[in-house]
């Protein structure tokens, strides 16, 4: 009887058209699973969708919500304890911050007055100050913020919460990032890596071009009508499918066919989510649009309410230039103050207006920079330079307790002290709020299980309400 063997290719197209077939098993099995009531879900979620304000650069913890009366009453003395044994570069003493702090809301939470409108917002907001990370230069920490890992490509959160979650309309993606960075990361802070590709974020402009440009490009066809183009996707995919089925191991075939799915259903609705001249005067007033020096991040911020409110389940904005924009090593009062002004009053805009039309309740707005600054005094008097041993983040909304600080760093906000929250423990508490919970949501590639937490993460409990 003669020897029968099948090579890899051959073997792989004769089982069940091999991974093109396992990737459109498991999308039929999961549109199954939703007609059959199943939820994606592991637990109750508080949150539906995420809005996440991406402060590139660093900003300092210290000069805006960390409030430290020994660091001003210390200011220009040593620091009395040892630095990290990993630094960016030599500081020298104490710095004190160069702002006032004032208390505001019912909550009587001390902050800068870089943040006058945000502070009228603190009674929303829980401040996480004991946030720490691994990394002291930009690259590493954006991609630790943003994939839960600085050395290797992973994931990104925003793609673990689309692939774990999906989209709340099917019209629109699941994950869309506003004037993103291409810099430190690039577009590896949206991607999906080795996730199915339909779960990396859509980028709408660059961070380097003004916000008027951050628009989905070509989305409408002057030159066929809906009827006309349907005819010709359902042409394309056939014809897709065929090459799906004659070399299975195209393995990004599939994902290149929801794309052009997915473009042809959000002609019905980005236009319209685009178009912000259908926002009231008095709303886009609220977010600045019409103030030059915050018009452009106000233009971001009022997208992604509209796109929040339209069901994209996370929506990233990023206040930065073509590099950095708070990373000030030095001129630390111009560069800071410059910053706070562009985006103070857009911030409080989105919490305002979400709060007003009842969609805070399960939208969780989070804030934060790849790491903070140090308390001590980097060149001149004016600078600081990179801190990821204790920085501050905050979250807002979706069954957060607002008017709280939790955590703490030391009395100069160097380290975190109190109940220290790494960026592993940020990711979990993120999934937990969305009903997921960080360990269960995993992918197995390359033999081993990953997930956004890698090995470590711990959800924090004590920031629910």
């Amino acid at each position: 009887m003669p020897e029968f063997r099948l090579n890899r290719r051959q073997a792989l197209q004769s089982t069940a058209v091999g991974f093109g077939g396992t990737a459109c098993s498991a999308l039929l099995h999961a549109a199954s699973a939703a007609d059959a009531g199943h939820s994606p879900f592991h637990f109750q979620p508080r949150a539906k969708r995420v809005i996440f304000m991406f402060m590139k650069g660093g900003p300092s913890q210290v000069d805006t919500f960390d409030y430290k009366p020994k660091l001003q009453q210390d200011d220009g003395k040593s620091l009395p304890f040892a630095k990290p044994r990993v630094q960016f570069a030599p500081t020298g003493n104490l710095l004190g911050s160069p702002w006032r702090f004032r208390r505001h809301g019912q909550s009587g939470i001390p902050v800068s007055e870089l943040f006058p409108h945000v502070a009228r917002c603190v009674d929303d907001i829980c401040f996480l100050n004991s946030c720490h990370g691994t990394n002291a230069a930009h690259g590493g920490a954006a991609l630790k913020l943003h994939t839960g890992s600085d050395n290797f490509v992973r994931p990104s959160m925003g793609a673990w919460i689309s692939y774990g979650l999906g989209t709340e309309n099917q019209n629109l993606p699941a994950f869309i990032t506003i004037c993103p960075t291409l810099a430190h990361g690039g577009r590896n802070n949206w991607g999906s890596a080795f996730l199915p590709a339909q779960s990396q974020g859509i980028p709408l402009g660059v961070a380097s071009q003004p916000a008027t440009a951050a628009a989905v490009r070509y989305i409408a066809n002057p030159r066929w009508s809906a009827p006309a183009q349907r005819t010709q996707l359902d042409l394309l995919r056939s014809l897709n499918e065929q090459q799906l089925q004659q070399n299975p191991a195209e393995m990004a075939l599939e994902a290149r066919i929801q794309s052009y799915e997915l473009a042809f259903r959000m002609q019905t609705e980005m236009p319209r989510l685009q178009d912000l001249t259908q926002e009231t005067r008095e709303t886009q007033d609220l977010y600045g649009m019409h103030d030059t020096v915050t018009e452009n991040f106000a233009r971001q911020c009022l997208m992604a309410r509209r796109f929040a409110e339209a069901g994209v389940r996370f929506i990233q904005v990023t206040h930065s230039d073509a590099f950095v924009q708070w990373d000030q090593h030095g001129d630390l009062r111009k560069g800071h103050t410059k910053n706070a002004l562009e985006v103070d009053r857009p911030i409080a805009g989105l919490l305002t207006d979400l709060k007003q039309r009842g969609l805070l309740e399960d939208t969780l707005v989070l804030w934060g920079g790849e790491f903070g600054r140090t308390p001590t005094a980097q060149g001149t008097t004016d600078g600081r330079d990179h801190n990821p041993e204790g920085f501050t983040m905050w979250m807002a909304g979706a069954g957060v307790h607002g008017g709280v600080r939790y955590g703490a760093t030391d009395e100069y906000g160097y380290y975190a002290a109190e109940n220290p929250m790494h960026i592993h423990d940020v990711h979990a508490t993120l999934l937990y709020l969305l009903g997921m919970d960080h360990e269960r949501l995993t992918y197995r590639y390359a033999g081993r299980d990953f997930r956004l937490t890698d090995v470590a993460g711990r959800v924090h409990h004590g920031i629910f309400s």
